[in-house]
């Protein structure tokens, strides 16, 4: 160790800003640390049980949480808050939820979501995110499905690089939960078994298309894969992210219950456990003096640490806008809004839909969601907007002079109404991130004694339990304590009794489905329209109204494939301790076995109507002429999709390979082209990638539906 100064950082980022190697000048930061200093970049800042009182009684709501800063250099560390829907930290602007966001098929719009969430985050004093979900949705009953964009790995890889690209104008983000984290009562417990190739061809090419976009870091997930817990899985973590996609930057545990083993953690590539001084702080001196771990290992997570920090340095020094002129403000109110109405989905309309304004007297809501505030999940993904517009305010603003009426249940409302809107679905009740004691007893272990000498409590307390610790108040006491795995696909008896009793009294119902993800809806054909429209965000109520009265049309297209029946997908447990992912799920699943899909991945309708013709494939491009054969503008999603017809091996009929959104004035045409990625169709087997040398078929349409166009070679 040689002499430093609290400025040693600021000097070793100009060096690099320069154009000097970060690992070089990260190596000689390292070597001016003390063995304490080292060991602290290990872990969160923050003691144990002192955290966790904090954390659970509101404070994951009101700062960062810091880890990985040696005041003594001038090293910053890192300061945690979450996403993906927002800002966590203080009121800030409530987007719609990463699915609703993933139907869009919008990566611009994503990337300007990115950029407002990441100005919000650096407002409230945040440096780092865990805002980047995108474990593929295998199973839609998955409680935190709403947190990703969706089931198909180019699709996901296209959004969570366009919010990570927007997101790190600002601050440091993070791609999670690395990997096949997609069930979430078992995800302490269960060990997905996974072959080679569902591995690297389905549920990595969408993190390996963000690492190449230059993330700044990963989050471990809780579960274990092929036998070995994420956060100390050498083959996630090092093989892989590190030796063959080349990546560099740091990579964080999950929280708290992220890694089971503190020594074999650090040998197998995770550089620091969050949120708080917790395992490692408790074991790695025993383990150095054991022999069990060594300090040049411990000097190579460090550096890897300090080399992303000192890449990302211009998030340290750039300016903070104040919180109040950036918090939920205007600009980034109406972008929320101008998100929820293009994820709308249109699945189902009799002509009913727009309605025309002007012939609206009398309209009625019906539904327990139609006035309430329904953002989604409750757990860490939760923000907190200074206000919400519910579906019933939003179209009440919308149309002033309309009598606009409301009941849960009382369909009595509806006679003589103009209209009737159904509002259904779920709420933070029914899916979402879960925590429970039964869920974490097994883990007491990894907790410090509450009378620790330096993760303890200055006075001793008695020790909370897992649900009495996981709770904050207000709107959020019930945090954790619900929500989790989806136990059906269907509606409530209670919503689909409503649904059926509505359109059994009247002619012009529409309902507005909220969810994370797919919804099995075996009325869809008896009502006038529906409409999906997740948890939309803050300004939900005003979009939903937007859609309704055609001021914009319902721009989402379905991320995922909704079936008929649950039955026709893929096996799912959700108190499973074991799970094997294979090579097919949703709409590739339904493909191979010959199940019509009831709307199938990327389908929508909208309020005009489109055409493709002239395809033709260029190299890995595509060309394409669209045109608009309605009477409005308007949009549609482009969607170009590959198959190996003679393959020998098992694959999927065909999956999406390029996507492009396309808006048309009536009557308008346009020639587009949509570059490919066909590396997705290469073989993954032996540790290496083949191209299979047969005849690539690519077709192009609207939705992965049969009617599609071939594309001449």
């Amino acid at each position: 160790m040689t002499e430093a100064s609290p400025n040693a950082f600021a000097v070793a980022a100009q060096h690099v800003s320069r154009g000097a190697d970060a690992v070089g000048e990260a190596t000689a930061l390292v070597a001016q640390m003390t063995l304490d200093e080292k060991l602290s970049c290990l872990d969160g800042d923050t003691p144990f049980w002192p955290g966790l009182i904090d954390m659970t009684s509101g404070g994951y709501h009101r700062h960062p949480w810091p880890a990985a800063e040696v005041e003594r250099l001038g090293i910053p560390g890192i300061q945690f808050s979450d996403g993906p829907r927002g800002c966590v930290i203080d009121a800030a602007t409530c987007f719609p939820v990463s699915m609703a966001r993933g139907a869009t098929f919008d990566p611009d719009l994503e990337e300007r979501i990115g950029h407002a969430i990441g100005e919000e985050l650096r407002a409230v004093g945040a440096t780092y995110t865990g805002a980047v979900c995108m474990n593929l949705l295998r199973h839609p009953a998955w409680g935190r499905a709403q947190e990703t964009y969706g089931e198909d790995p180019h699709h996901v890889g296209e959004l969570a690089r366009a919010l990570t690209i927007g997101l790190q104008g600002h601050v440091m983000a993070c791609m999670k939960h690395f990997a096949l984290n997609s069930m979430e009562n078992a995800r302490f417990s269960v060990d997905v078994t996974v072959s080679e190739r569902a591995l690297h061809e389905v549920y990595l090419p969408h993190f390996r298309r963000v690492a190449e976009a230059g993330v700044a870091s990963v989050m471990s997930a809780y579960n274990s894969v092929n036998g070995e817990w994420c956060g100390e899985n050498k083959t996630l973590l090092v093989d892989i992210l590190r030796t063959e996609w080349g990546w560099h930057g740091f990579v964080t545990s999950d929280f708290i219950f992220g890694l089971r083993d503190a020594a074999k953690s650090v040998q197998a590539g995770l550089n620091i456990e969050m949120p708080f001084r917790q395992q490692r702080e408790m074991h790695l001196r025993e383990a150095l003096s054991a022999n069990e771990l060594d300090e040049v290992t411990v000097d190579r997570r460090v550096i890897e640490t300090v080399a992303t920090l000192l890449r990302f340095a211009y998030v340290f020094d750039a300016p903070r806008t104040p919180k109040h002129e950036i918090l939920a403000c205007s600009d980034h109110r109406e972008l929320a809004r101008d998100a929820a109405s293009k994820s709308m989905v249109l699945l189902q309309n009799d002509s009913l839909l727009p309605l025309q304004t002007a012939t609206l007297r009398r309209v009625a809501f019906l539904g327990r969601l139609a006035a309430v505030p329904n953002l989604g999940d409750g757990g860490s993904s939760n923000v907190l907007p200074p206000s919400t517009v519910t579906p019933l305010d939003g179209f009440r603003d919308a149309v002033p002079s309309c009598e606009v009426m409301h009941s849960d249940n009382d369909i009595s409302i509806v006679d003589g109404a103009d209209a009737v809107i159904v509002v259904v679905g779920y709420t933070k009740h029914d899916e979402g991130e879960w925590l429970d004691q039964g869920g974490t007893a097994q883990l007491a272990s990894l907790f410090p004694p509450t009378d620790h000498p330096t993760l303890g409590f200055a006075v001793p307390k008695s020790t909370p339990t897992v649900s009495e610790s996981s709770r904050t108040p207000g709107d959020n006491a019930d945090q954790f304590t619900s929500g989790g795995d989806r136990a059906s696909l269907r509606l409530s008896d209670e919503d689909e009794a409503l649904i059926a009793a509505v359109s059994q009294r009247h002619s012009r119902v529409i309902v507005a489905v909220m969810s994370g993800s797919a919804v099995v809806m075996p009325w869809l054909n008896t009502v006038g329209a529906t409409l999906m429209i997740w948890y939309p965000g803050m300004e939900g109520g005003h979009a939903l109204a937007d859609v309704l009265l055609g001021t914009v049309e319902p721009g989402g297209r379905l991320p995922f494939a909704m079936p008929t029946d649950e039955s026709q997908l893929v096996h799912f447990d959700r108190n499973a301790t074991t799970e094997t992912y294979d090579l097919l799920h949703g709409q590739w699943w339904l493909d191979h076995n010959g199940h019509v899909a009831h709307r199938p991945f990327g389908f929508g309708l909208g309020y005009t109507s489109f055409t493709l013709s002239s395809a033709q494939r260029i190299g890995d491009m595509v060309q394409v002429t669209v045109a608009n054969v309605g009477s409005r503008t308007g949009s549609t999603v482009v969607q170009v999709y590959a198959s190996v017809p003679n393959s020998t091996y098992l694959r999927p009929k065909k999956r999406l390979v390029g996507f492009r959104r396309v808006t048309l004035d009536a009557g308008h045409d346009t020639t587009v082209s949509i570059v490919c990625d066909l590396r997705a169709l290469d073989i993954r087997e032996n540790g290496s990638w083949t191209t299979e040398p047969c005849e690539i078929a690519l077709t192009v349409g609207q939705d992965a539906g049969p009617d599609q166009l071939s594309i001449e070679a």
